[in-house]
């Protein structure tokens, strides 16, 4: 269903960031993280991460696709899989520091 990559349950990311699971819980709706369910258990990729926390350049991407309509399952789909317009997929861009040009793709799918 997503590209495979390496993924955190919230357990995982709890004890990876050394906070509780209802804060990481809190992280994704404040939708600073983005989560799904794979195999019935709520995962978050290991990429969203960086330096033990949640990527910074995340958060605003999440609204931008959120305003372009697009679902959780969507959002997380094409911030894995390779976008044509930037030769990546849009998350690999955001941790390379493509922020800006992920966000306009983003938007231009509205």
């Amino acid at each position: 269903m997503f590209p495979e990559r390496q993924w955190l349950t919230l357990s995982d990311l709890a004890d990876a960031l050394g906070v509780t699971q209802s804060r990481i819980r809190k992280l994704i709706e404040e939708r600073q993280l983005l989560a799904v369910k794979r195999d019935g258990v709520l995962s978050v990729p290991a990429d969203f991460l960086r330096d033990n926390e949640p990527l910074s350049e995340l958060r605003g991407t999440l609204f931008v696709l959120a305003d372009a309509g697009f679902r959780d399952d969507d959002a997380m789909r094409w911030l894995l899989e390779e976008e044509e317009s930037l030769l990546a997929a849009p998350i690999d861009a955001l941790r390379a520091g493509r922020k800006a040009e992920v966000r306009r793709v983003a938007q231009a799918l509205a």
